[in-house]
């Protein structure tokens, strides 16, 4: 297995962009052809575009373009920017008098309580997509939807950390799997290689581990306001060909790269939420893809910290 750019995965171009004066931003991955895509959601509180066109049994095969933005339910409005950009350029599925691009997609809350008006809309959707298609090099940490993020939320802000956006990609023989993803995840994000926190909840320079703190202090009953501003989102790329329902199973899979560093993860405050995007190149066993897929994952949340 080797390391490799996540633009080298297959056919797909990424392009992020924000506003740094309300932290928040939003990420574009787009597909020419339009890729068999999947999705699977996890947690309690999920805020989606499109993904009920994506269950195995429904029409269209196939997705033109895909979003992960911050601005809660306000930024799904970023979708329609992509829309129109996809448009523009004459991509989508085919009706006769016109083409739809299908653009699913996922928001995060990353809403800055001083700057509360500020949200991706469809103009930063737009330049987003735009700016997907020159195809720059993938930037970690906090960029794009991951702008705004914030982990170790139990607290509240104050004993929260910085969240941020990761990739990873690697290639084993033929197969190319990567993976992005914006973490503001409610809980801790450890590395499960040692078991060390590296991000959370926090006290006067000490890690308080939340699951820790959840279990221990389980006939409490919560302040809500507490809970605000979670979800994990993401996408997994690969090459390799799926049917629309495999795609669907991968996604779900991919969720085990969540689970082994966000502690705890898919919670009753989280909307964690995964696509999964094929590039109809590779066949390959879906076991070992479903291994690799949450590989990345893993590996793509502990980048959103490395900057």
């Amino acid at each position: 297995m080797k390391e490799i750019d996540i633009r080298n995965v297959s056919d797909f171009f990424i392009g992020q962009t924000e506003d740094n004066t309300g932290t928040t931003g939003c990420t574009v991955i787009l597909s020419k052809e339009g890729a068999v895509a999947g999705v699977d959601v996890r947690g309690g509180a999920p805020g989606t575009r499109e993904t009920d066109l994506m269950r195995s049994e429904n029409m269209v095969q196939k997705v033109h373009g895909l979003f992960l933005a911050g601005g809660s339910a306000y930024g799904l409005s970023a979708g329609s920017g992509v829309m129109q950009w996809l448009e523009e350029h004459h991509i989508g599925f085919e009706t006769g008098p016109v083409k739809v691009p299908i653009v699913p997609g996922a928001i995060l809350y990353d809403i800055d309580p001083s700057r509360p008006a500020v949200r991706p809309d469809a103009a930063m959707g737009y330049e987003a997509a735009r700016i997907a298609w020159e195809n720059p090099p993938f930037s970690n940490g906090r960029y794009g939807a991951g702008t705004g993020a914030t982990v170790g939320k139990l607290f509240g802000r104050e004993n929260s950390m910085k969240g941020g956006i990761g990739s990873y990609a690697f290639q084993s023989g033929k197969v190319k799997v990567g993976a992005v993803i914006a973490v503001n995840c409610f809980g801790d994000v450890v590395d499960p290689g040692t078991g060390r926190v590296v991000a959370g909840l926090h006290k006067n320079g000490e890690f308080l581990r939340t699951e820790t703190h959840l279990m221990n202090n389980v006939s409490t009953v919560p302040v809500t306001d507490s809970f605000q501003g979670n979800t994990t989102i993401g996408v997994l790329l690969t090459n390799a060909s799926l049917h629309k329902s495999e795609a669907n199973k991968l996604a779900s899979i991919s969720h085990n790269g969540l689970a082994r560093t966000i502690r705890p993860s898919h919670t009753y405050v989280d909307g964690d939420t995964l696509f999964t995007m094929h590039g109809d190149e590779v066949a390959c066993d879906v076991n070992g893809l479903g291994a690799m897929a949450a590989f990345a994952v893993e590996k793509a949340v502990l980048r959103a910290f490395e900057h």
